[in-house]
């Protein structure tokens, strides 16, 4: 599928067809698609924690939304449809070592004074890559937070080392049918609106 046809159709997709299960190669091309993510200084400070099994699953779900109410939660009940959940979690630790080598000089060796958290920006990237290749592989996926209140179990329940970070969660599965027909609820900012041309302010094409 050409890049143009990946960025129209890229959606949210929040109900799954649970009777269609991903094939093995289609989710290694998804995960690999990650890792083609950009990394400052190619620190590589991302993991994906790839939660496949129906245990698994039933396992996060229960420890992050366990309070919501299930078969009232529109939301919930579609998402726990997916037969794929993949977490996204950022090592600082990756990036504070490899910019503390010789090659890595100057004011910004020091990473716990980064003003922008570069370890989040980039798994934020793969998560995108993951969101794009699930579209060229027929896919839908859906990107969303994982509470601060469960991380700590979610931790000790999968083995997720102390110094690594929850930035997103994402769902991935076939859509459920009617899926791709229904509507978006969120206005699209505009490019003039978004893209200012020369100085904040000045829209682009103004």
């Amino acid at each position: 599928m050409e890049l143009g046809e990946v960025l129209r159709r890229r959606r949210m997709v929040r109900s799954y067809d649970a009777s269609r299960p991903v094939g093995p190669a289609a989710l290694e091309r998804v995960l690999a698609a990650a890792l083609r993510a950009p990394s400052a200084g190619n620190s590589q400070g991302r993991d994906l924690l790839v939660l496949r099994s129906p245990a698994d699953r039933a396992a996060f779900w229960e420890l992050s939304a366990g309070g919501r109410p299930g078969p009232a939660d529109a939301w919930l009940a579609g998402m726990r449809t997916a037969p794929v959940l993949v977490l996204a979690l950022a090592d600082p630790g990756a990036y504070a070592r490899r910019y503390a080598l010789p090659d890595k000089p100057g004011p910004d060796r020091d990473a716990a004074s980064w003003e922008v958290p570069w370890p989040d920006v980039d798994t934020g990237m793969s998560a995108l890559l993951v969101l794009l290749a699930a579209v060229d592989e027929g896919l839908g996926a859906c990107l969303f937070g994982v509470p601060s209140a469960a991380r700590g179990a979610l931790r000790e329940r999968f083995g997720v080392p102390a110094g690594h970070r929850f930035v997103a969660a994402l769902a991935l599965g076939h859509p459920a049918p009617g899926e791709a027909s229904r509507p978006s609820r969120r206005h699209r900012r505009t490019l003039a609106d978004s893209a200012h041309d020369g100085a904040f302010g000045v829209p682009w094409g103004g």
